[in-house]
């Protein structure tokens, strides 16, 4: 299930899975970067592991984040990214909102 599936309307860019605070969030911070490590995304985005592990697989079921294991220092890492459609989403559904916003009355 993608989200324009979830929305109900493709054409105007709000996502339902993307319009979640946390997912927001967690959009905002892998479109501004090519990826980011597990820890990172959790300390800036101030959720503990198992919220943040649930909140990516939503998304990564979505089809908007994907993520690589690698080892460093002998630890594994989990590196997460936001997907082509995933970015596309993302910046469809910040146009849906600006729209939403620039639509209303000034007062």
């Amino acid at each position: 299930m993608t989200g324009a599936d979830a929305s109900g309307d493709a054409s105007d860019g709000f996502d339902v899975i993307i319009h979640a605070p946390k997912r927001l969030m967690i959009c905002a911070l892998l479109d501004a970067v090519a990826e980011a490590e597990f820890a990172v995304v959790q300390e800036r985005v101030a959720v503990s592991a198992s919220v943040l592990s649930k909140h990516v697989a939503v998304l990564m079921e979505a089809g908007y984040v994907a993520q690589r294991k690698t080892v460093r220092d002998t630890r594994p890492r989990v590196q997460l990214r936001l997907t082509s459609d995933g970015r596309r989403a993302y910046r469809a559904h910040v146009a849906a909102l600006r729209a939403i916003v620039d639509a209303a009355p000034d007062d």
